[in-house]
């Protein structure tokens, strides 16, 4: 079972969170709303990102790169999934 089934209740709420953030945004867009409100609007979007970012990254590491009982070939494997997500995060 994935990492990710097993927390997807976590996850999930996260996500959920993060979608009344935007939608937060959004609306404040809508309403004109000024410039000091709609930078902390993104500033909470992007580190609930960021906080979701990290905890799927970190789950990513214990179970696919750091877990005993993988083999050498796997933990490559998963280090190199995980060095291709990070390159295309930092573009």
């Amino acid at each position: 079972m994935s990492h990710t089934t097993r927390e997807k209740a976590k996850l999930l709420a996260r996500v959920r969170r993060i979608r009344g953030q935007v939608e937060a945004l959004e609306r404040a867009l809508e309403a004109e709303a000024g410039c000091a409100e709609i930078l902390h609007l993104l500033a909470a979007s992007r580190g609930a990102m960021n906080g979701l970012m990290a905890e799927v990254i970190e789950d990513h590491v214990r179970e696919h790169v750091t877990a005993d009982e993988l083999s050498a070939s796997a933990r490559a494997e998963g280090a190199d999934q995980l060095l291709d997500v990070i390159r295309a995060y930092i573009k």
